[in-house]
């Protein structure tokens, strides 16, 4: 019988909760018996090659790619879960939230204390993605089905969860898991 599909991405965040992923040590060689990893930075795949049981994002959505991307895995994965802060509330991205995008924008291309911008233009090439007016937490743009906060949730938040929704067990995280005093 095929094993689960599980895929992972990052948006606007810092790839923390991926490594947070990766320190569940020898465990992962478990994970790898229970599940097949799809798109993920883990294994390089690049495109969906089928459904996946659950869909694990990092990050959240501060340009039109991250909102097609997030868009993208809501439709290709049964579960959809958020780790970590930045994907639940925005984390330190959603700081620029305070400031208008105009001035964000004239401070790192024109304004800043080490730009060297002689022309003055704001790059908008259209390789570049769209930058949104703020940063979105990820349920702010689609369903989601779990939240696991931490800026990284510890490995063994991790670890448990994706065993549980793996297995078919209900999510019931123990309060050391997810306390954050």
């Amino acid at each position: 019988m095929a094993k689960p599909r599980v895929a992972t991405t990052s948006l606007a965040g810092c790839f923390g909760c991926h490594m947070s992923l990766l320190d569940i040590d020898e465990r992962i060689l478990q994970l790898v018996e229970l599940v097949d990893f799809d798109k993920s930075p883990i294994d390089d795949i690049k495109t969906f090659s089928g459904r996946c049981a659950v869909g694990l994002i990092e990050g959240g959505c501060c340009n039109e790619e991250n909102v097609h991307v997030l868009q993208e895995f809501r439709k290709h994965c049964d579960i959809l879960v958020l780790v970590g802060d930045c994907a639940t509330m925005g984390g330190i991205p959603a700081m620029r939230n305070m400031v208008p995008l105009k001035e964000c924008l004239d401070e790192a291309y024109r304004n800043g204390p080490t730009v060297y911008n002689p022309s003055g233009q704001i790059p908008n090439d259209q390789d570049i993605p769209l930058i949104l007016d703020k940063v979105y937490p990820c349920q702010e743009v689609v369903k989601v089905d779990y939240y696991l906060p931490g800026c990284p949730p510890p490995a063994d938040t991790l670890w448990q969860a994706l065993v549980a929704l793996l297995t078919n067990k209900p999510l019931d995280l123990p309060y050391e898991l997810i306390k954050y005093d």
